[in-house]
């Protein structure tokens, strides 16, 4: 599903709200999850799920062309771990281990 799409179906399943306030909605928090990642704080939506930042060290790679060793500088990359409602609904159906 992409945005776009997202701020469709919000809009048909609520005909009370106009199309460009759903899509400043969920730009507005798209937006404001962004900027606590980008602050270093972390984002929890209960039952759906947590955003966080996780930081990876420098470190020597390889360049799989000419195999030549390169460094890769340090960086910070977003990281979303699923809540236990959505993991369950996920997993609704599936064979058990």
């Amino acid at each position: 599903m992409t945005k776009s799409q997202l701020i469709q179906r919000i809009a048909e399943i609520n005909p009370h709200l106009y199309q460009r306030d759903v899509e400043r909605i969920v730009s507005t928090v798209f937006d404001e999850i962004s900027t606590a990642l980008a602050d270093g704080d972390r984002v929890e939506l209960r039952g759906f799920g947590a955003f966080s930042v996780k930081v990876r060290d420098s470190r020597v790679g390889r360049n799989p062309r000419t195999g030549a060793t390169v460094r890769v500088a340090r960086k910070a990359v977003p990281f979303f771990k699923t809540g236990k409602q959505l993991r369950d609904m996920l997993n609704l159906g599936s064979p058990s281990s």
